[in-house]
């Protein structure tokens, strides 16, 4: 499963005056995307951090292409793109109802020793999950 989607509905309150969605908003949903696609891999946040290993957002870009409003019901497309010794990277796509592509975005993260505050490999049942792909 290289591949998930999510769909999310766009609240009032993650918008501007104009109804458009806020730009520092995408990466919430690049985030909820992201998240889910570790939940169907059989990886939670929450797991790895009982485990002393956190992820952390160390690069991200967006491409604004067309305007979010609200009420939309937005599909997230994640796409695992890469890992590393210690880093993951994914593509992002955002959608409208009409097929519409909105925005596109990568981010960069690395695994993080919480004691250390170090980079560090994956957990193992992560490596072993994410070398099925």
């Amino acid at each position: 499963m290289k591949i998930n989607q999510i769909q999310v509905r766009v609240r009032y309150a993650e918008t501007d005056q104009m109804g458009v969605v806020y730009h520092g908003n995408y990466a919430q949903f690049f985030e909820m995307g992201r998240v889910e696609w570790l939940r169907k891999l059989g990886v939670s946040y929450r797991e790895m951090e009982e485990n002393g290993v956190m992820l952390p957002v160390v690069s991200l870009t967006m491409n604004y292409k067309k305007p979010a409003r609200y009420d939309d019901l937005l599909t997230i497309t994640t796409i695992f793109k890469s890992q590393t010794s210690v880093r993951i990277e994914f593509d992002y796509e955002i959608h409208n109802e009409q097929g519409v592509l909105l925005t596109t975005g990568t981010s960069v993260l690395v695994f993080v020793d919480m004691k250390s505050g170090r980079p560090t490999a994956p957990p193992e049942y992560i490596t072993e999950k994410l070398a099925l792909l």
